[in-house]
């Protein structure tokens, strides 16, 4: 597919098909995936290995509210350069007049200084076939807006943060993804199609969960459409630091899991998930077990083990993504999506 998304020839590209009803067929250019040129880029570091995921999984959740697995194609975004994305990214200055984080003030004062707001952002586009090729008939944006804004008062000095209030959040958020709009709806590979845009909360380094989305908006001309408020929340288990679960019925049964494969192998590192919710609904569960076995048949029955266990522990109405590694290498996986269990050890064929 030619950069920017707009038509895709019938010779050039290709689709994977998903088997499962809830996912979206994936559109690949010359037998290839296609990553986006704006993948990764980020105004500033934040170690928090766990927002990448984050972002980009709960930009697909939103996806799918507006664009139907059946009737749309999945591809990295295409439309946003690099470039575009980092000026985009950076503060505003007389060098750079297209950047949407604030002038800077001068300020170095923790609480007196203009933070940087945003963070990160995502593209995802959505194609339709039409005349036999595939085009660009939808787009998603995440905008990730930070909770803190770490800083350095001098290159290679001390780290400073300072904290970003939800309210400020929200209200610079809303500021940027208007002219996020503005610009694509000027570019002519976008036009009209509707764009899912998704505000996401970084969530701080020194948290073990990654961040949500805390707003959306769907935008079918050129204003933005009203704003939808989200109840997203994720949580670490076990809690730590004395917190208190959002559904101790979760908790329990996560431990009774931990309890179990523990119990049958004890040798285990650890066992910790990361538990996704909207209110108190329970979503979805990323759960991470880390071993100190590599024999083959030693991890076929540890995963075989695994899904009896999660299917008799564990929450049934909440998609899983199980983890089973060790520090060096990832041995296995098991999934449950929509109720049906898969599993997959590496290097067993």
């Amino acid at each position: 597919m030619s950069s920017g998304g707009g038509d895709t020839g019938k010779s050039t590209v290709q689709t994977t098909s998903s088997s499962d009803s809830s996912s979206y067929d994936v559109l690949l250019s010359g037998g290839k995936y296609k990553t986006s040129p704006i993948s990764g880029l980020t105004a500033a570091d934040n170690s928090n290995q766990f927002n990448s995921r984050s972002f980009e999984s709960g930009l697909m959740s939103l996806s799918k509210k507006q664009f139907s697995t059946n009737s749309y194609v999945f591809q990295e975004g295409q439309v946003l350069s690099a470039s575009t994305v980092t000026n985009w990214l950076a503060r505003k200055s007389k060098k750079n007049s297209s950047g949407l984080n604030p002038a800077s003030n001068g300020s170095t004062d923790e609480t007196k200084r203009a933070p940087m707001y945003f963070q990160q952002m995502l593209e995802e586009d959505y194609l339709t076939k039409q005349d036999g090729k595939y085009k660009l008939a939808g787009m998603s944006i995440g905008i990730a807006m930070n909770k803190v804004d770490y800083y350095q008062k001098k290159q290679y000095g001390a780290t400073y943060k300072t904290t970003i209030s939800t309210e400020q959040q929200k209200e610079q958020g809303q500021r940027i993804a208007q002219e996020v709009v503005k610009r694509l709806r000027a570019n002519k590979q976008v036009g009209n199609i509707p764009i899912v845009v998704g505000l996401y909360s970084v969530a701080p380094e020194d948290t073990l969960v990654g961040g949500t989305y805390f707003q959306y908006a769907v935008s079918k001309s050129s204003s933005l459409g009203n704003w939808s408020t989200l109840g997203y929340k994720n949580q670490m288990l076990p809690t730590v630091n004395g917190e208190n679960a959002i559904n101790s019925s979760d908790s329990d049964a996560f431990t009774n899991f931990k309890d179990n494969i523990q119990d049958y192998f004890p040798n285990l590192s650890g066992v910790t998930a990361q538990a996704h919710y909207d209110g108190t609904n329970l979503k979805s569960m990323d759960v991470t077990i880390n071993t100190q076995f590599d024999g083959l048949a030693q991890i076929t029955s540890f995963t075989q083990f695994v899904q009896q266990s999660a299917s008799k522990y564990l929450p049934s109405g909440a998609d899983l993504d199980i983890n089973i590694q060790t520090v060096d290498a990832q041995q296995a996986v098991v999934t449950r999506t929509n109720g049906k269990f898969n599993s997959h050890v590496y290097n067993a064929d």
